[in-house]
Protein backbone atom coordinates (compact mmCIF):
# COMPACT_ATOMS: atom_id res chain seq x y z
CA UNK A 1 0.00 0.00 0.00
CA UNK A 2 1.06 3.22 -1.00
CA UNK A 3 0.53 5.93 1.37
CA UNK A 4 -1.73 8.80 -0.20
CA UNK A 5 -3.78 11.52 2.17
CA UNK A 6 -3.23 11.90 6.11
CA UNK A 7 -4.74 14.10 8.49
CA UNK A 8 -2.52 14.65 11.85
CA UNK A 9 -2.69 16.86 14.29
CA UNK A 10 -4.58 19.45 12.51
CA UNK A 11 -2.68 19.06 9.24
CA UNK A 12 -3.78 17.70 5.75
CA UNK A 13 -0.54 16.29 4.03
CA UNK A 14 -0.77 15.01 0.69
CA UNK A 15 1.77 12.20 -0.23
CA UNK A 16 4.12 13.11 -3.34
CA UNK A 17 2.07 10.36 -5.63
CA UNK A 18 0.51 11.16 -9.19
CA UNK A 19 -2.29 11.63 -7.29
CA UNK A 20 -0.85 14.54 -5.42
CA UNK A 21 -2.59 17.22 -7.15
CA UNK A 22 -5.56 15.55 -7.91
CA UNK A 23 -6.37 14.04 -4.14
CA UNK A 24 -8.23 15.89 -1.29
CA UNK A 25 -10.63 15.68 1.31
CA UNK A 26 -13.99 16.24 0.15
CA UNK A 27 -15.16 18.04 3.55
CA UNK A 28 -13.22 19.62 6.61
CA UNK A 29 -11.82 17.00 8.70
CA UNK A 30 -13.45 18.05 11.62
CA UNK A 31 -16.77 17.67 10.69
CA UNK A 32 -15.94 14.18 10.79
CA UNK A 33 -16.80 13.26 7.55
CA UNK A 34 -13.61 11.87 5.60
CA UNK A 35 -14.54 11.00 2.31
CA UNK A 36 -11.85 11.53 -0.43
CA UNK A 37 -12.18 13.06 -3.76
CA UNK A 38 -9.82 12.03 -6.96
CA UNK A 39 -9.98 15.15 -9.45
CA UNK A 40 -9.64 14.40 -13.13
CA UNK A 41 -9.99 10.14 -12.27
CA UNK A 42 -7.41 8.21 -14.98
CA UNK A 43 -7.67 4.55 -16.00
CA UNK A 44 -5.12 3.28 -13.67
CA UNK A 45 -6.49 5.51 -10.60
CA UNK A 46 -8.62 2.45 -10.21
CA UNK A 47 -7.54 0.29 -7.37
CA UNK A 48 -8.21 -1.04 -3.70
CA UNK A 49 -8.12 2.19 -1.31
CA UNK A 50 -8.29 1.75 2.23
CA UNK A 51 -9.19 3.88 5.26
CA UNK A 52 -7.26 3.82 8.33
CA UNK A 53 -8.50 6.03 11.51
CA UNK A 54 -6.67 5.83 14.68
CA UNK A 55 -8.05 7.92 17.63
CA UNK A 56 -5.65 8.95 20.36
CA UNK A 57 -5.78 6.55 23.89
CA UNK A 58 -9.14 4.80 21.54
CA UNK A 59 -8.53 1.13 22.47
CA UNK A 60 -12.04 0.43 22.20
CA UNK A 61 -11.74 0.90 17.87
CA UNK A 62 -8.99 -2.01 17.42
CA UNK A 63 -9.92 -3.83 13.66
CA UNK A 64 -12.87 -1.83 13.21
CA UNK A 65 -11.08 1.32 12.29
CA UNK A 66 -10.60 0.54 8.80
CA UNK A 67 -12.34 0.71 5.82
CA UNK A 68 -11.84 -0.88 2.09
CA UNK A 69 -13.55 0.15 -0.99
CA UNK A 70 -12.28 -0.69 -4.66
CA UNK A 71 -12.01 1.75 -7.65
CA UNK A 72 -12.95 0.58 -11.11
CA UNK A 73 -12.56 3.56 -14.01
CA UNK A 74 -14.75 2.74 -16.21
CA UNK A 75 -13.35 4.53 -20.15
CA UNK A 76 -15.62 4.76 -23.23
CA UNK A 77 -14.28 2.72 -26.05
CA UNK A 78 -11.66 4.67 -28.35
CA UNK A 79 -12.43 5.28 -31.98
CA UNK A 80 -12.40 1.43 -33.24
CA UNK A 81 -10.64 0.93 -36.56
CA UNK A 82 -13.43 -1.06 -39.20
CA UNK A 83 -11.65 -3.59 -41.67
CA UNK A 84 -13.12 -5.52 -44.72
CA UNK A 85 -11.62 -9.15 -44.60
CA UNK A 86 -12.02 -11.10 -47.91
CA UNK A 87 -12.86 -9.88 -51.95
CA UNK A 88 -16.26 -8.73 -52.25
CA UNK A 89 -17.19 -10.61 -55.81
CA UNK A 90 -20.74 -12.51 -56.04
CA UNK A 91 -21.39 -15.69 -54.12
CA UNK A 92 -18.09 -14.78 -51.93
CA UNK A 93 -17.88 -14.81 -48.25
CA UNK A 94 -16.41 -11.59 -46.24
CA UNK A 95 -15.67 -10.50 -42.68
CA UNK A 96 -15.90 -6.96 -41.33
CA UNK A 97 -14.04 -6.41 -38.01
CA UNK A 98 -14.47 -4.01 -35.93
CA UNK A 99 -11.63 -3.14 -32.80
CA UNK A 100 -11.43 -0.37 -30.12
CA UNK A 101 -8.14 -0.09 -28.60
CA UNK A 102 -8.99 1.05 -25.49
CA UNK A 103 -12.38 0.49 -23.09
CA UNK A 104 -12.83 -0.55 -19.50
CA UNK A 105 -14.94 -2.94 -19.32
CA UNK A 106 -14.11 -4.20 -22.86
CA UNK A 107 -16.31 -2.55 -25.34
CA UNK A 108 -19.38 -5.07 -27.03
CA UNK A 109 -19.46 -4.09 -30.74
CA UNK A 110 -22.64 -3.78 -32.78
CA UNK A 111 -22.92 -3.74 -36.56
CA UNK A 112 -25.95 -2.39 -38.92
CA UNK A 113 -25.86 -1.42 -42.39
CA UNK A 114 -27.87 2.04 -43.40
CA UNK A 115 -30.22 3.20 -45.69
CA UNK A 116 -31.20 2.35 -48.22
CA UNK A 117 -31.66 -0.72 -46.56
CA UNK A 118 -31.30 -0.51 -42.94
CA UNK A 119 -30.31 -4.05 -41.12
CA UNK A 120 -29.18 -5.11 -37.83
CA UNK A 121 -27.03 -8.09 -37.73
CA UNK A 122 -27.43 -11.18 -34.93
CA UNK A 123 -24.99 -14.46 -34.27
CA UNK A 124 -23.95 -16.50 -35.61
CA UNK A 125 -22.93 -13.70 -38.25
CA UNK A 126 -22.13 -10.98 -36.02
CA UNK A 127 -19.97 -11.59 -33.00
CA UNK A 128 -20.73 -8.67 -30.33
CA UNK A 129 -17.38 -9.70 -28.54
CA UNK A 130 -14.75 -10.19 -31.13
CA UNK A 131 -16.40 -7.41 -33.15
CA UNK A 132 -16.68 -9.40 -36.35
CA UNK A 133 -19.46 -9.72 -39.15
CA UNK A 134 -19.45 -12.65 -40.91
CA UNK A 135 -21.03 -12.19 -44.87
CA UNK A 136 -21.87 -15.11 -47.02
CA UNK A 137 -22.47 -15.79 -50.82
CA UNK A 138 -22.54 -12.06 -51.25
CA UNK A 139 -24.85 -10.10 -53.75
CA UNK A 140 -25.05 -7.06 -55.40
CA UNK A 141 -27.69 -5.44 -53.30
CA UNK A 142 -25.69 -6.49 -50.50
CA UNK A 143 -23.75 -3.20 -51.21
CA UNK A 144 -23.60 -0.54 -48.60
CA UNK A 145 -22.54 1.25 -45.81
CA UNK A 146 -22.35 -1.05 -42.88
CA UNK A 147 -21.54 1.02 -39.24
CA UNK A 148 -19.83 -0.61 -35.81
CA UNK A 149 -20.57 0.84 -32.78
CA UNK A 150 -18.55 0.62 -29.95
CA UNK A 151 -20.17 0.73 -26.91
CA UNK A 152 -19.90 -0.22 -22.81
CA UNK A 153 -20.81 1.62 -19.64
CA UNK A 154 -19.28 4.94 -20.04
CA UNK A 155 -19.77 5.56 -23.97
CA UNK A 156 -19.52 4.65 -27.52
CA UNK A 157 -17.61 5.00 -30.77
CA UNK A 158 -18.32 3.86 -34.07
CA UNK A 159 -16.23 2.93 -37.51
CA UNK A 160 -17.59 2.02 -40.65
CA UNK A 161 -17.06 0.73 -44.23
CA UNK A 162 -18.24 0.95 -47.70
CA UNK A 163 -18.67 -2.21 -48.83
CA UNK A 164 -18.98 -2.76 -52.83
CA UNK A 165 -19.95 -6.23 -53.86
Amino acid sequence: PVQILTYLDGVVKVEETELKPRVGFLYPVLTHNISVLINATRERDSGQYMCTVNVVDDVTSTGKNIGVINLTVLVPPAAPACQLHGSPAVGANVTLSCASEKGKPAPAYQWHRMAPTLQVFFPPAQDRARGTLKLTNLSLDMSGLYVCVAENQAGSAECSVILEV
